[in-house]
């Protein structure tokens, strides 16, 4: 399951997984999710939950993940993990001054990648989209 997600390098859905690990053994919904729970909790695999999607980790593995954040183009459907240390501390900060311990922090940013912007300034004539 996790070579799968490692190469497809997009998010996918359980039941698409499903389809995928059937020549494998793999049968009902319960199964994929049993071994996504596992994966996850490994730090291996991170779930979407605007996309209700999973997507194999892209930082080195057995890093801690502190906040897991995700720019997602809602054009293309690309997908960038990344992490920022600054927007972390803020974070952190700001949760201890409701007093308040995340057990996880993922943010899902949904926007236009750069190859999406250019594709439409150049379909509109250089004119900026509306």
């Amino acid at each position: 399951m996790l070579n799968l997600l490692l190469q497809e390098k997009k998010s996918l859905s359980a039941y698409t997984i499903l389809d995928r690990l059937r020549p494998q053994g793999f049968r009902a919904p319960l199964q994929v999710y049993r071994a996504l729970d596992k994966l996850i909790k490994r730090g291996f695999v991170h779930r979407l939950a605007s996309m209700n999607a999973f997507i194999a980790c892209s930082h080195p593995w057995g890093e801690d993940h502190t906040l897991v954040a995700f720019a997602i183009c809602k054009t293309c459907g690309s997908i960038t993990e990344f992490d920022d240390e600054a927007v972390i501390n803020n974070i952190k900060k700001r949760m201890q001054a409701i007093l308040f311990r995340p057990q996880s922090i993922t943010l899902e940013i949904q926007g236009m990648c750069i190859l999406c912007q250019h594709a439409v300034q150049t379909y509109s004539g250089g004119r900026r989209p509306g």
